[in-house]
């Protein structure tokens, strides 16, 4: 039976430390029992010290011991380090991608873990994989195939996902066009059903302004009005290309996604509307993979104003499946 899950700790030079504490307290023991924390043993004692955390903390070196204290376990990765907020680059560098290929093949391996929890992580930590995102670095381990994994962020009213991520606006559309579409959407209503029990309804919006009134050579004539026609007939409840600036005043709401484009088309209006109400999850993988919907935060360090919402939903979202 798939009970445990594992959440990665991720930037040493961030506010994770300061969530796992504030979410520890949140949660009930049953719940903290599933738990099991990568992360560097001796880094989240010196981070809680400096949080004047009271947790009581024990190192393991893997997720198959029976603890039955409570206790935040902590499978420990080492790193070197003088002062817990400002580990060298190259060390945290080293550190995060060990806790990520440690968390996949635990993952892999063992089939009583229900998926994982990555903590926020600067990307440019993970540069030297040569990927654009933790979400890409999972993919690849995967063996995703032609970019088909999705970023979705959910949240308990609607879900958006970004058909490109993290590329340049001057990139976008060269990477969009019909055969590309058609596979993040079916990855998309795969996965939606899976985990939400209910084939989604899913709008798309157009790349351009007012659609570029669906211009013959734009985009939304070319490659996504095509791409929906096609979808349709597989049986997908999939409508668009919707415009972009009036969607999210209301229409939104008569859907359980929106696709859109690029990254910030869909998440600025998404954050606008929920903040830090919400979880990235990516489809696609063999496992269930989950992050907060935020970053590092690194002028919040020290200040011990963090939310902690986007991982405690993390925590029930996984808690919650099957």
């Amino acid at each position: 039976m798939k009970t445990k899950i594992i959440i990665v700790a991720g930037d040493p030079h961030s506010i994770n430390a300061e969530i796992i504490n504030k979410v520890w307290k949140k949660i009930d023991k049953k719940v903290r029992k599933k738990l099991f924390l990568i992360a560097s043993f001796k880094l989240i004692e010196a981070q809680f010290k400096k949080l004047n955390s009271k947790i009581q903390l024990i190192k393991l070196k893997n997720c198959d011991a029976i603890i039955r204290k409570n206790c935040l376990k902590i499978i420990d990765v080492p790193l070197n380090f003088k002062n817990p907020y400002n580990v060298p680059f190259n060390n945290s560098s080293k550190y995060v991608i060990n806790c990520l290929n440690l968390a996949h093949k635990l993952v892999s391996d063992k089939e009583e873990i229900k998926g994982i929890i990555n903590c926020p992580i600067n990307k440019k930590l993970i540069k030297s994989t040569k990927k654009i995102g933790v979400t890409e670095l999972l993919a690849s381990k995967n063996n995703i195939k032609k970019g088909s994994e999705v970023m979705m962020i959910h949240n308990e009213k609607i879900s958006v996902v970004p058909l490109t991520t993290h590329i340049d606006l001057k990139a976008v559309s060269t990477k969009i066009n019909s055969s590309f579409i058609q596979g993040k959407i079916i990855v998309l209503n795969k996965s939606y059903k899976k985990l939400f029990k209910k084939k989604p309804k899913i709008g798309v919006l157009g790349l351009n302004p007012h659609n570029s009134e669906l211009k013959k050579g734009s985009e939304e004539a070319l490659h996504i009005i095509p791409a929906i026609k096609k979808l349709k007939k597989k049986g997908l409840n999939i409508s668009g290309p919707l415009v972009s600036d009036t969607t999210f005043i209301k229409i939104y709401k008569d859907y359980d996604v929106i696709v859109g484009m690029y990254h910030d088309q869909v998440l600025i209006p998404f954050k606008s509307l929920f903040h830090f109400d919400a979880i990235n999850i990516t489809l696609g993988l063999d496992y269930i993979r989950v992050s907060p919907d935020h970053g590092p935060a690194i002028d919040l360090i020290g200040k011990n104003k963090a939310s902690s919402l986007s991982l405690l939903k993390s925590i029930k979202f996984i808690n919650n499946l099957y």
